[in-house]
């Protein structure tokens, strides 16, 4: 006999996180539905076993499949990148209001959404932040996310749990890489608050087997050493050319607790930063 399908998750966003989660809900007997904005990889989904949406959220409109994507499905899982890094004029709010409606119309009862610890000020005494504190980010970015976040979670459609990931590692994905050779990095005391791939996939299919849905979860791995101690090491360990920090200005940053997460998922980080 083949395995028996749970339930249908939709995976909103199969990038570099969502593509992985997606294969690890096939592999525990989830059907999967999942969206990309590149017709070249709707057949690259198609021969892992995923059923393939063309579906994007532009800033005037959702173009492509999206009724298809979410039809039968009783989990969504959104996990798109903003894009705010590389156009900070990007409206990302605009698509999301864009797509809620259409979300609306659906089946879907529970949601998912993968959001960033970057929604908490950095400030020069390193606040720490937990599952409950309140957002208080200040820029144009985080702004934007917290007003996000808030349209998903007071959204009586369906219930949505929060899962705000640090900063994401992985095999062929490694901040280091970017600061290598780099002179004049700031913050060099800030926590990095970090998490490899595989740890972010497996809290991401946590708290969907948790019944309990509308809680916020944080996706940091518990130790946070100072950037500069931290990235320096990792650019020898890689040998690397090693980044260069400076401290004429007093460090700003922030720690970003999971605590409270790891005990109510029962869930321990397997992979180190």
């Amino acid at each position: 006999m083949g395995k028996q399908i749970k339930l249908t998750v939709s995976v909103l966003g199969c990038g570099w996180l969502g593509l992985p989660l997606a294969e690890e809900l096939l592999q525990q007997g989830y059907a999967v539905n999942g969206s990309t904005t590149t017709s070249e990889k709707l057949e690259h989904l198609a021969k892992k076993g995923i059923d393939p949406f063309y579906v994007e959220l532009t800033e005037e409109s959702i173009k492509g499949e999206v009724f298809s994507f979410l039809d039968g499905a009783e989990v969504l899982v959104v996990d798109i990148p903003p894009g705010l890094r590389k156009k900070p004029d990007a409206n990302f709010v605009n698509k999301i209001e864009h797509f809620i409606p259409k979300l609306e119309l659906s089946a879907v009862e529970k949601v998912i959404l993968v959001s960033s610890t970057s929604v908490f000020e950095d400030e020069e005494n390193f606040p720490e932040y937990a599952e409950k504190s309140i957002p208080n980010g200040k820029s144009d970015a985080s702004r934007q996310l917290q007003e996000v976040e808030k349209l998903f979670r007071e959204n009586t459609h369906f219930k949505t749990t929060l899962i705000r990931m640090g900063g994401l590692l992985g095999k062929d994905r490694h901040p280091v890489k970017f600061l290598s050779g780099r002179k004049g990095i700031s913050n060099p005391l800030a926590p990095v608050n970090l998490i490899q791939q595989q740890d972010a996939v497996q809290l991401i299919v946590k708290a969907l087997q948790q019944e309990n849905f509308g809680s916020v979860f944080h996706g940091v791995y518990p130790l946070h050493p100072h950037k500069e101690e931290y990235y320096t090491q990792k650019a020898k360990s890689f040998n690397l050319a090693l980044p260069e920090f400076t401290s004429d200005k007093t460090s700003e940053g922030k720690k970003i607790s999971s605590e409270a997460t790891q005990k109510e998922l029962q869930f321990t980080f397997q992979h180190s930063i």
